[in-house]
């Protein structure tokens, strides 16, 4: 069912009239001229008054007649209908859905916790009051259900170890985790009328119980990069020097004292802590 606008009349005039023949009934009512035209004048104010309803800002009414859609109302205002429709308003503004962490695997199997946040609004009020059962429980379900769905489609982190890197991750791609999330609750969301504004991922972690082994796996894999990138530098540096003395022609080096300077320089340039230089003041010989 697609919405559809439905035509109104301004209900000031209306509600005047109403006021009037309220009042016409009660002067005919005191001054005792009957119970048939007082009665037939409040008759109309009450039909008159039936039809009027207010329709604030970012607000729809929707109408029925007999079980049968008729139409949505969205003009601002003082408005005024057939009396015999039931009428439904429905909010059309911006809400927020903070949706609770819930633990679920990731791709790789690993216990995660995960929390979304949801900016979202009523786009189609036909779909939203008449194809669902309640639009709002329905839209929290659907959006736990697209968290897990993301969430057990992609792995919390990349594994180094593993033979085929893993393209999005959802620590590492936090855009594009967040674009698929709007995507994917858009397409369950259309059937009920509701338009995803903003989708965002607002709590990510690893499950308590495996929360300090994988501290340490990440600790791991920072230190080991972190040796590496000094390795490399060391290298680089020791590579020069020995290009520098060769060009220089400071000293001659054979091949066994290249490898002792070599040693010596490497563990100057990668140790954890300062070294302490012996320096050798000459040799004695008796």
């Amino acid at each position: 069912m697609n919405e559809k606008p439905i035509t109104s009349m301004t209900g000031y005039g209306i509600l005047a009239m109403a006021v009037f023949c309220t009042l016409l009934a009660a002067g005919l009512a005191v001054a005792r001229l009957g119970i048939i035209i007082p009665g037939f004048f409040f008759l109309v104010a009450t039909i008159l008054f039936m039809g009027i309803t207010v329709i604030n800002p970012n607000e729809a009414v929707v109408c029925t007649f007999f079980g049968d859609y008729v139409g949505t109302m969205k003009q601002n205002g003082l408005r005024w209908v057939n009396p015999l429709y039931r009428k439904a308003k429905i909010s059309l503004r911006a809400r927020n859905l903070n949706g609770q962490t819930i633990k679920v695997n990731d791709k790789m199997g690993n216990p995660i916790e995960i929390a979304a946040v949801v900016v979202w609004r009523v786009s189609d009020t036909a779909r939203a009051l008449f194809d669902v059962d309640n639009y709002v429980n329905f839209v929290q379900i659907q959006s736990e259900g697209a968290v897990r769905f993301l969430t057990s489609s992609h792995s919390y982190d990349s594994m180094e170890d593993e033979s085929e890197t893993e393209g999005v991750t959802l620590r590492d791609n936090t855009g594009l985790i967040n674009k698929f999330l709007e995507q994917e609750l858009d397409a369950r969301l259309t059937q009920a009328g509701v338009e995803v504004m903003e989708a965002r991922i607002s709590h990510l972690a690893y499950a308590p119980e495996i929360a300090g082994a994988m501290l340490q796996r990440q600790q791991a894999t920072a230190v080991v990069a972190a040796r590496k990138q000094i390795v490399e530098g060391a290298v680089g540096m020791v590579e020069m020097a020995l290009a520098r003395l060769a060009e220089k022609d400071v000293v001659q080096l054979d091949e066994e004292r290249k490898a002792a300077m070599v040693s010596n320089l490497l563990v100057v340039l990668c140790g954890e802590k300062s070294v302490s230089p012996v320096i050798n003041a000459g040799t004695l010989y008796n």
